[in-house]
């Protein structure tokens, strides 16, 4: 074992201290930048521009008509998707206030996203919330977030500016088929700007009374092909609250650097884009916890002929993360992706690809836990097909499959069958039947507890992956210009789901004992009142049946499968209160929590925006406008709360 791979980061006490660093790191960067725009300004003078689509001024048709790319790894119109999704435009995160992309992803109602404490969340989609939820796989610009530590995302390092966030496409549903393991119950694919609608300069400063954060971004062009863009960002975030009204010692400050390359001329496109971060966390009886790590992605576009297309993707990531008192862990990770897209006929649409994902995982085990072997190599290989076949004008059927070979359990098939027909141009209803699987991580496999024998928990040398299989239908549609609405429903049958099981002098191992079924409803709409005001509702109904196995032997029963309100409900208003002058609010409701028990909350958030001038906005941004602090998620005593907090916003583009 390794112990030197990983030194403790002490980023120092003041809690300024990411902001203040970010000023010679912005200093230099905009230096640079001044010397390359110069360099580009004879070949081309940029105009500015903030968005790739103007989405405050679109209809509800239009807005329907919105191109995405995450249920059929295609280009299609919204209104066209067989599948549960919701897209979170870029103007909706304007208009939210949010400063973090979990914030941002409550705009979203097919997702339960609570937040934890200064840097923690819980998001998940159809259940089994918690923060290590492990059937919700996460993209950002076609990158995995995936760690193979527990077959999920750490929230708290998933940054970049929001400002230059092109939209945020969630699918509620399984996605195996084309994304493979672990897109169990949803996917977010989180999809950045063009660079060539980011040219010039852009200063974000905010502050509040739980968050102090700032940001400039600088893009611009070489010639008529090529565009860039150049960001630094930095925050620092407040202790949280406990119930007897004590800090819970958690402030958290990260700071961030990234850019992106675009090149295209004609059907030949390139994209580079990388950033690289650091950061820490307070921790009460410790040293505060630190974070850090790069990527490096390049992806490739190349259209063949008029229906042929091909893709290869490529990357590299680093994260290091190390928590004094518990573990440390370094994690390398190799991917490489190719997709061919070709349509042999009129009536067929394939795409097929596969892909390559080598991980060297090192931990640094403390007495508290380990994971064992503390040096772990991971691999996932992967080939997938889907034929979407046009058997009439109005009705399109989906065939797909993929096989994903992982070191624990070898072969894995995820096999989708959908079925979608539009009777109209603005009305779709479709059903689905798609089996998926979280394959095991090394905490199903590898975590021993305490961290030398004789062991408490041990984990499970057979764990298998756990299966769903889903049945889905839904309904979309545009009854005018004015409104639009979407309603699905769904029924999951689940085997194979983890629990503890004794064997025997104390001890349990980790088992595959507990299956069930869950069921619900997911629907939202819009509604134009006129030009200038906007009103989306959103609702989600989740039922869970959930039961050991008989022979198991779990004292827990089944209060591992996560933590999931039954009702959640959200409506927002958007006004153009002048043609300078924005006021947004949103009412949202979650029911409580069962185990261990939290109540539920109603939390009201507003916004004003005041469009100073053309390159200028102020905005202040209120939450939990109702209560003073409220919990909504994790245990007593020291179950953090969310108070009520302002932010103050400046955005100046030069």
């Amino acid at each position: 074992m390794n112990k030197t791979v990983i030194a403790t980061r002490n980023m120092g006490s003041s809690r300024h201290r990411p902001v203040i660093a970010l000023a010679p790191m912005v200093l230099v960067v905009c230096l640079v930048l001044d010397a390359a725009g110069a360099a580009a300004a004879a070949a081309d003078t940029p105009s500015k521009s903030t968005s790739t689509v103007d989405f405050s001024h679109m209809t509800l048709e239009e807005l329907t008509s919105i191109e995405i790319s995450s249920v059929s790894k295609r280009v299609e119109r919204l209104i066209d998707a067989a599948a549960s999704i919701y897209v979170i435009t870029s103007e909706d995160i304007r208009r939210s206030g949010a400063t973090s992309i979990p914030e941002l992803l409550r705009l979203a109602p097919n997702l339960q996203v609570a937040r934890v404490d200064t840097s923690q969340y819980a998001i998940s989609a159809r259940g089994f919330n918690s923060t290590t939820a492990n059937k919700l796989l996460v993209l950002i610009d076609g990158r995995s977030v995936y760690t193979p530590l527990f077959s999920g995302v750490f929230w708290d390092v998933q940054d970049t500016m929001v400002e230059d966030i092109e939209r945020i496409e969630v699918i509620s549903g399984p996605g195996g088929t084309l994304w493979g393991a672990n897109a169990v119950n949803g996917v977010i694919n989180i999809i950045t700007k063009h660079t060539r609608n980011t040219i010039g300069g852009l200063l974000s400063v905010g502050t509040g009374n739980d968050e102090h954060g700032a940001a400039i971004r600088y893009g611009g062009k070489f010639g008529e092909d090529t565009s860039y863009r150049f960001y630094a960002k930095g925050f620092d975030r407040d202790d949280t609250l406990i119930a007897s009204g004590a800090s819970a010692q958690n402030s958290s400050k990260k700071v961030q650097v990234g850019f992106r390359l675009d090149w295209g001329k004609g059907d030949n496109t390139f994209l580079l884009q990388g950033d690289a971060y650091d950061g820490s966390t307070d921790q009460i009886s410790f040293d505060d916890k630190s974070i850090s790590g790069a990527h490096l992605l390049g992806l490739w576009n190349r259209a063949l002929t008029d229906n042929s297309s091909i893709q290869i993707q490529a990357y590299y990531d680093q994260t290091r993360r190390d928590y004094p008192g518990t573990f440390a862990e370094v994690l390398d990770t190799y991917d490489i992706e190719m997709q061919h897209r070709f349509s042999p006929s009129e009536r067929h649409d394939i795409v097929w690809g596969g892909g390559y994902r080598y991980s060297r995982d090192d931990v640094t085990n403390g007495t508290g836990l380990a994971f064992l072997p503390a040096n772990r190599d991971l691999t996932l290989a992967n080939v997938f097909i889907q034929d979407d076949i046009t058997l009439t004008e109005q009705l399109k059927l989906t065939l797909g499959t993929k096989l994903e070979y992982n070191n624990y359990t070898g072969l894995e098939n995820q096999p989708n069958v959908r079925l979608a027909w539009k009777p109209g141009d603005q009305t779709l209803l479709w059903s689905a039947i798609s089996r998926a699987v979280r394959t095991p991580s090394r905490l199903d496999r590898e975590l021993f507890f305490p961290g030398s024998p004789p062991f408490v928990l041990a984990g499970g040398p057979n764990f298998q992956s756990e299966k769903l299989t889903a049945y889905e239908i839904g309904y979309r549609n545009q009854p005018s210009s004015r409104a639009s609405f979407s309603i699905s429903a769904f029924y999951n049958v689940y085997d194979e789901l983890r629990s503890l099981e004794p064997i025997g002098g104390g001890a349990f191992v980790i088992g595959n004992m507990m299956a069930g079924n869950t069921y619900g409803i997911e629907t939202w709409g819009s509604y134009g009142i006129n030009d200038w005001w906007q009103l989306k509702a959103g609702y989600t109904y989740l039922k869970k049946n959930l039961h050991l196995k008989p022979g198991s032997g779990d004292l827990s029963g089944v209060r591992g499968a996560g933590n999931d309100p039954d009702h959640q409900f959200s409506v927002r208003s958007m006004m153009r209160l002048a043609q300078k002058v924005d006021l947004d609010f949103a009412l949202r409701s979650v029911d409580n929590l069962p185990n261990p028990a939290v109540p539920g909350y109603v939390v009201l958030d507003g916004r004003l925006g005041w469009k100073i001038s053309e390159d200028a906005e102020l905005s202040l941004s209120a939450f939990n406008l109702l209560d003073k602090r409220h919990p909504e998620f994790g245990t007593l005593p020291m179950r953090s709360e969310i108070g009520r907090t302002l932010y103050v916003k400046i955005l100046w583009n030069f």
